[in-house]
């Protein structure tokens, strides 16, 4: 099976990278802002022209001299990114001089061999394309001038990056590969998990919370397995989110779960589950996703404070007391061994299905030993009930006379889960009204 070649974005911090990455995909992918070091981490996309598909990384500015550790582990990721490439894009800002850092991307360019294309962003009109003298002192040849924000020049810029992509033989074939989301407060160790997992620092990872701003896609393998994971920005309540940056980022994280077949929900053990956690729960187990419970940082927690978390976890994540949980520690390896087993179980217990006739055997058992309370002065009657999908389980029961309540619903749920394996998956149960139509028995 053949890969897809790898083209890298690379340049200083706020020359429209992840703009001119938007408009090759088409679509807003990556956090764009006015505040220079949005991006930090790579990204990774696959895109298409013209019927070449190519998987496409977006990294962070590169700085010839980084202030801080953050910075500097920025610059890591997209040297190491430039490494891997079949293709670079450099581009560089049109509407400004040259800096040392541009230069020092052009060495950086030189020395790799890498083959490039040379693009001068921000050229919004005709008369800028005459105006680019200045690039040319970078020793890269003539730059195509570019508007990623309005698309002026980006067809024959993407002509000329296909035009020096690899022949990788046959397109990939595709497989079905599961999703794992990464979710959690801020800086509770979800990007060190995920570089755990990858068996690289492939994210950064710092003390500063809220690193991770766009979610990180990458295939990792456990145990032989390939997984799709997404590393995402930490979940904030709406009161504590303070621009536009951490907004767009907490949305994208909302996006990822509508995608996700398992969510790792990562608590950090010096703290236990709080507030935030279970607003996150009843995200996940309402979107349908299975659901993994990770209490990190375990091997420094005392055995007064474990005690602490674990009630916590029983007080406030009750309702997902489905959820296998697991205590671990991502910085030093500790337990994680035992995560994709866990993973496995839950897609397993996710793509159950119970026969018909069983279902409804138990479903008549349950109801006539414990019958639905009195509402209203009915009582409801469930007649008929059928599995109707899978991923996660959804069950539909057909009702007459009164409602069956929540309650009751928890109930079913619960007996469903006393026979059946559903270690890791929500179950959703519906109710629909029927009649005096004849539904067989």
């Amino acid at each position: 099976m053949s890969r897809l070649p790898v083209v890298v974005v690379l340049g200083r911090p706020n020359v429209g990278k992840s703009t001119l990455v938007n408009r090759i995909l088409r679509r807003k992918a990556a956090v764009v802002d006015e505040q220079p070091g949005v991006t930090r981490d790579r990204r990774e996309f696959e895109a298409e022209w013209i019927g070449r598909e190519f998987l496409l990384i977006d990294t962070g500015g590169w700085e010839l001299n980084p202030g801080e550790e953050l910075t500097l582990n920025v610059r890591d990721q997209a040297e190491l990114a430039v490494g891997g490439a079949d293709v670079v894009v450099f581009v560089a800002d049109a509407t400004t001089e040259l800096t040392d850092d541009d230069q020092g991307v052009a060495r950086l360019l030189l020395r790799s061999g890498v083959p490039f294309v040379f693009v001068a962003n921000k050229v919004d009109s005709p008369k800028q394309v005459h105006d680019l003298d200045h690039l040319w002192t970078l020793g890269l040849g003539e730059p195509m001038g570019v508007s990623a924000l309005h698309g002026q020049g980006t067809g024959d810029f993407l002509d000329r990056l296909v035009g020096l992509l690899p022949d990788t033989g046959d397109a990939p074939e595709t497989e079905t590969i599961a999703s794992l989301g990464i979710f959690g407060r801020p800086n509770v160790g979800k990007s060190t998990l995920l570089n755990k997992m990858a068996g690289e620092p492939r994210v950064l990872v710092s003390d500063v919370p809220g690193t991770t701003r766009d979610p990180i896609n990458l295939l990792v393998e456990l145990d032989g397995e390939p997984f799709e994971v997404i590393d995402t920005a930490g979940i904030k309540r709406r009161t504590k989110i303070k621009d536009d940056v951490e907004f767009y980022a907490v949305l994208r994280a909302r996006e990822v779960l509508q995608q996700t077949d398992v969510a790792l929900l990562v608590v950090d053990s010096l703290e236990g589950a709080t507030h935030q956690e279970q607003r996150l729960a009843e995200e996940i187990a309402k979107a349908g996703v299975g659901l993994v419970i990770l209490l990190n940082k375990w091997d420094v927690v005392d055995e007064d404070s474990r005690a602490l978390t674990e009630d916590s976890v029983a007080d406030r994540l009750a309702f997902v007391s489905w959820a296998p949980v697991l205590r671990m520690s991502a910085k030093t390896g500790a337990r994680t061994h035992r995560l994709p087993k866990a993973i496995r179980m839950v897609l397993e217990n996710r793509r159950r299905r119970i026969p018909t006739p069983e279902l409804n055997r138990l479903i008549r058992r349950w109801q006539d030993a414990h019958p639905p309370p009195v509402r209203k002065g009915k009582r409801a009657r469930i007649i008929y009930a059928v599995q109707a999908e899978t991923e996660p389980p959804k069950i539909i029961l057909f009702v007459r006379g009164g409602d069956l309540g929540p309650d009751y619903l928890r109930f079913l749920e619960n007996r469903l889960r006393d026979e059946f394996d559903f270690t890791g998956t929500p179950i959703l149960l519906n109710t629909r009204r029927r009649h005096s139509r004849f539904i067989p028995e």
